[in-house]
């Protein structure tokens, strides 16, 4: 009898196996040992130790090659074939059946040996009978006697339910069949006496089909690679103890697993070799697993392998790049620009906005834009290019990138925070986040915790009224912003360069916005107008700085037609100056003389006109001084003395002086403005209420939190960083996602942000109505100061030291009720004499800190001619004469250190 050698495919029981051709594997034979039989096991319930004598028998020979040598053969009455019996041997010598017989796996037929007539049977049957004696003697194996039965279910009744028990609790299995590269039948051993026998789908893959034969009975062709994918997880997992970790159920309640083979995850090793391809749908349930999985897949399509030997590479894109977001147009949607490039629109990968067409979704769309505009509109961030989505439906074509701001990846927020959906890319594209895995699971996470437009409550609508609409409405709501002074603003549509639609949340009023005391030039309204001189280039101007951004603006009045005449500042500055000093607008003087603004603007135009910028490029200096010396309106009536008709002299009337005692309480370090206290009954009072007001606070039952988040204009009681003690104040802004408070002490002046947790409502006792705030605004007046940060540092540190919590006597000069009631004062040491050479205003100009101002507004000039602005005049020209302060770089001239101060 010849030896001869195979692969062991399975074990089917404790007595039969599939052998195959160590040549060619897909050649396959059955095999049985010889003289033996082993308990079956069936569908309808396995018998006694079935399990444990197919199992010895797996554990020993599945995966290997044998040898084996055939006996005799027995004829299938079904097919006439013949089914061969015999011995194996192992690769250490030893021998089947004789092991399993000693093992007690199996016993020996009741006919074994009848139709024996070889020498070498009838020796391998006496050997198997004296090994079975001892195995009976010693109860071993089907010997034991009681005991043996496994109950074996060949159904999950509830998938859900078992994948929820035992989520997170990994099980031992065996393989009982392969299907396809990613379906296997799985035995898991739940329990020592309880096996469940299922399919299950290896979680993170998707393999090509095999040959089927349809429910019609239709034979149905393999697909490319799908033997191949079948044959390498046979070829190692087939009949192999593996460890499965359920993830869940797919959408027909089939159990989706990782099946964990000795060497790692399957999953990746079908992946490398290009049999199989990642699907997006099971990452949800892998979580970070995936990324090895996506590496794996990438490792192939890179060597061009398998269902990837076509495989095209997608051509490198550029890495990240700097960028400016400029406008947000949807919440999927932004429009950057580079430093260098113009502005181009970009989509956010892999990502989309609450849908419109989504009566569930679409009311969430304005939200979601806000939560994104309130992040990007205006910062630098990184956009790393992904990829280009095709032009369609009458889009172009455009980007799709990831935007990362600082080092946090902008779609991940908006889906954590339910604005926002992850699509379904087809297999095949690839232009998609490289985070799409973390995307995915945050919209799982979303949904659970019904965050965003997954709520099942719908988002509080806010609607904003257009009081631009008809020049009524306009006065009426012009009347409550003046008051109101720097009203919090949105800018959400850039018209012209100086004509804005504004949006103020606080008091859901939409309306347009003119800039006072400027004319910019007309941008073309259509692709057949025409635009003024640098028009275009103001609007876009306006456009980059302002589109979307949070701002601040101050109502003067309205138009004829219903626009909001005023001021809007971006980052606390004026965006009139901007403009001007661009040279993108011209100042209009009449108006420019009555605003508190005006010196401001003039010197920024001026600014322009020495820079020869926008419209002052062909600027000439020599025509300004002839206009100057031909307009006779020019000439100063007030306040000097003037001419008759006979030729005599008048004096000018005299002015009205008005001298208070009073406090300096603080000095604003950007715009050098005074905070002062008028000494009085108020101060007096105010020692009066402050006393009880830390008393107030002293006492446990008034130390109860702000009940809900404060707003912008209300009175708090906060307590102050420096000395730990609690003042009277007032909310400027907040930051609603740090908690924190802008406040302004409303008795001192000076303003910090605080957390919510040092702020408390404000007792009626203490609140304005008991005591206005006795912080009073005041200017030095008359004079100019500069707007060089390192200058603005000099005079802040300056005053600092020489007014700052002093007692002063200060000159009231002019009070501008358009300005707030802003007191114009020249200050005078208490116990001086009040000569103008003892000023504060006079020792600011004389050490090079500030300079006389050039542009006089009406109640400025009636002070010409006096020993005030003389005097004045008289410390700068000894200031520019000695090169200090500001005048160090004197040698330039008068008009160009002038510039420069301003």
């Amino acid at each position: 009898m010849s030896i001869n050698q195979a692969m062991v495919k399975s074990a089917l029981s404790g007595d039969t196996l599939i052998l195959t051709s160590t040549k060619n594997p897909h050649q396959e034979r059955t095999f049985c040992l010889a003289f033996v039989n082993a308990p079956r096991m069936k569908r309808e319930g396995d018998e006694p130790y079935a399990f444990e004598s197919r199992d010895f028998l797996r554990k020993l020979v599945v995966g290997k090659v044998v040898q084996f040598q055939v006996i005799y053969n027995i004829s299938l009455s079904s097919n006439g074939q013949l089914r061969d019996y015999g011995i194996v041997i192992l690769q250490d010598g030893r021998l089947l059946p004789r092991l399993a017989v000693a093992e007690g796996w199996v016993k020996l037929r009741d006919e074994a040996g009848k139709n024996t007539e070889s020498d070498a049977a009838k020796t391998v049957l006496e050997k198997l009978k004296a090994a079975e004696a001892e195995a009976k003697a010693d109860s071993r194996g089907l010997w034991a006697g009681k005991g043996g039965r496994i109950e074996s279910k060949y159904e999950v009744p509830d998938p859900k339910a078992f994948a929820e028990e035992w989520r997170g609790k990994p099980i031992d299995g065996i393989v009982e069949r392969v299907l396809t590269g990613d379906r296997l039948i799985v035995r898991l051993k739940i329990q020592p006496s309880e096996h469940v026998q299922t399919l299950v789908l290896i979680a993170g893959i998707r393999a090509p089909s095999t040959k089927r034969t349809t429910a019609d009975g239709k034979e149905q062709e393999a697909e490319a690679f799908g033997e191949e994918a079948q044959f390498f997880i046979e070829h190692r997992l087939l009949q192999r103890g593996v460890l499965v970790n359920i993830l869940g159920v797919s959408p027909q309640g089939t159990l989706v697993a990782s099946v964990m083979h000795p060497n790692g995850s399957i999953a990746e090793f079908v992946l490398r070799e290009g049999l199989a391809r990642c699907v997006d749908h099971h990452s949800t349930m892998l979580g970070p697993e995936m990324a090895k999985l996506r590496e794996a897949e990438k490792h192939a399509k890179s060597k061009k392998v398998g269902l990837f030997q076509g495989h095209v590479p997608t051509k490198a894109l550029a890495g990240d790049t700097e960028v400016t977001v400029t406008r947000v147009q949807t919440a999927d949607t932004i429009h950057v620009r580079s430093r260098t490039g113009p502005e181009k629109r970009v989509n956010l990968s892999s990502i989309r906005q609450p849908k419109p067409s989504d009566p569930k979704q679409a009311p969430f769309q304005a939200e979601a834009k806000e939560f994104l505009r309130k992040r990007l509109i205006g910062k630098h961030v990184k956009m790393i290019v992904d990829g280009k989505k095709a032009a369609s439906d009458g889009y172009e074509e455009r980007e799709v990138a990831t935007v990362m701001q600082n080092g946090k990846n902008v779609a991940l927020q908006l889906v954590e925070s339910g604005y926002a959906s992850v699509i379904r890319h087809r297999r095949d594209d690839d232009d998609r986040s490289p985070q799409y895995d973390d995307l995915l699971a945050a919209e799982v996470a979303a949904q659970e915790e019904k965050k965003g437009m997954w709520s099942d409550k719908p988002p509080a609508t806010k609607a904003y009224v257009d009081y631009s609409e008809s020049l009524q409405k306009a006065k009426v709501q012009a009347s409550v912003l003046q008051r109101q002074k720097k009203v919090p603003a949105v800018v959400d549509f850039v018209k012209g360069a100086s004509r804005f639609t504004v949006l103020i949340p606080r008091e859901n009023a939409k309306l347009t916005l003119v800039l006072s005391c400027i004319r910019a030039p007309r941008s073309a309204r259509s692709a057949t107008d025409t635009s003024e001189p640098f028009g275009q280039e103001a609007h876009d101007f306006a456009s980059r700085k302002c589109m979307q951004r949070d701002v601040e603006i101050d109502i003067e009045g309205t138009d004829k037609v219903g626009g909001f005449i005023g001021s809007l500042f971006i980052n606390r500055e004026n965006f009139s100056k901007l403009l001007l000093e661009e040279g993108l607008a011209t100042v209009h003087a009449y108006s420019a003389e009555q605003s508190p603004h005006g010196a401001e603007l003039f010197a920024a135009e001026q600014t322009a006109k020495n820079a020869r910028k926008g419209l002052w490029h062909d600027y000439d200096p020599s025509a300004d001084v002839a206009e100057e010396e031909e307009d006779p309106s020019s000439a100063p009536t007030n306040g000097t003395a003037t001419t008759t008709t006979n030729g005599t002299s008048t004096p000018p009337p005299p002015r009205k002086l008005d001298y208070r005692e009073a406090v300096i309480t603080h000095i604003d370090p950007l715009t050098l403005r005074l905070k002062l206290q008028l000494i009085g009954t108020g101060t007096g009072a105010l020692e009066e209420l402050m006393s009880k007001f830390r008393t107030f606070h002293l006492s446990a039952a008034n130390r109860a939190p702000l009940p809900n988040p404060p707003k912008a204009g209300d009175y708090v009681a906060a307590r102050f960083s420096e000395d730990g003690t609690w003042y009277r104040a007032r909310v400027r802004r907040n930051d609603r996602e740090a908690k924190t408070s802008e406040v302004v002490y409303v008795d001192y002046g000076n303003e910090e942000k605080l957390p919510w947790a040092e702020l408390r409502a404000l007792a009626p006792q203490f609140d304005a109505r008991t005591l206005k705030p006795q912080a009073q605004e005041a200017a030095l007046a008359y004079v100019q100061w500069p707007t060089a940060k390192e200058y603005v540092a000099d005079a802040c540190a300056y005053l600092n030291e020489r007014v700052n919590g002093r007692e002063m006597v200060a000159s009231v000069e002019f009070t501008d009720a358009k300005d707030g009631g802003v007191m114009h004062v020249v200050l005078f040491p208490k116990d001086l004499d009040r000569a103008v050479t003892e000023s504060v205003n006079a020792d600011v100009v004389g050490e090079g800190l500030a300079v006389v101002k050039r542009v006089l507004r009406g109640w400025e000039r009636q002070a010409e001619g006096t020993e005030v602005l003389t005097g004045l005049r008289e410390k700068e020209a000894r200031a520019k004469e000695e090169r200090v302060g500001g005048w160090e770089y004197g040698e330039f001239g008068d008009d160009e250190v002038v510039d420069k101060l301003r």
